[in-house]
């Protein structure tokens, strides 16, 4: 199958291509750049594989949580090209995505993006046999102060959030920490990795039902009310 992925949440922006069994990618930590830079990444990655937008079965978006206007870019090139390739989506939670980047061992996963305003997207996974993760608690937006976690007797933890809130949040987790990256950042090439299953599963979605979840919803709605979204 062949499908670009896309991922937008946070201050990477990064679109990967599935050509068959290959994967290719581009990533680029660019705050504020991520709409000048998603569209020529992406025709870079069809030119690089010696493909036309028209060979592609699929879109798959990172849907956040993360910075508003980025999931809301992701989320709309998303739907755009679908709808005008006549193509399915396939939504990934960005969290899931950013746990990926964790080591692969039996320690649970915290994925931790800083959501500013002294508060965390955060959730805590557990790593499968095949390599995939599953959700252990729900995604929240919370403060690092508040953190409340399933038990583990060790962790990875990943993302931004550890590095602004890395004493507080070591505090809250307690048992052994085996990694901590605080500068990591979810990866288009998990979200295609992700999506494959999905794809495969039958759960790809009409371009209209790719929602977008931001889990600060109050934000969101002020910022439209405002006019800045």
């Amino acid at each position: 199958m062949n499908f670009l992925a896309i991922e937008t949440s946070t201050e990477a922006c990064s679109v990967a291509l599935v050509h068959g069994d290959e994967v290719i990618e581009r990533s680029e930590v660019a705050p504020r750049r991520h709409a000048e830079l998603v569209l020529p990444m992406a025709d870079e990655l069809l030119a690089e594989a010696g493909l036309k937008r028209e060979a592609l079965q699929g879109v798959a978006v990172g849907r956040g949580p993360g910075a508003f206007t980025g999931v809301r870019l992701g989320v709309s090139l998303a739907q755009g090209m679908a709808m005008a390739l006549d193509i399915p989506v396939v939504t990934v939670s960005s969290l899931e995505a950013l746990a990926l980047e964790a080591p692969e061992d039996d320690a649970a996963i915290l994925s931790v993006i800083d959501a500013r305003m002294g508060e965390i997207y955060v959730a805590s996974w557990k790593r499968e046999d095949d390599g995939s993760v599953t959700l252990l608690d729900r995604e929240r937006v919370d403060t690092a102060a508040a953190l409340v976690l399933p038990e583990a007797r060790a962790w990875h933890v990943v993302g931004t959030g550890w590095a602004t809130y890395e004493a507080v949040l070591r505090e809250r987790i307690g048992t052994p920490i085996r990694s901590a990256e605080g500068l990591r950042y979810p990866q288009a090439r998990h979200v295609a990795e992700i999506a494959a299953k999905r794809f495969r599963d039958g759960l790809a979605v009409a371009p209209e039902l790719a929602l977008p979840v931001y889990l600060r919803d109050k934000v969101a709605l002020m910022l439209v009310e405002q006019g800045k979204a």
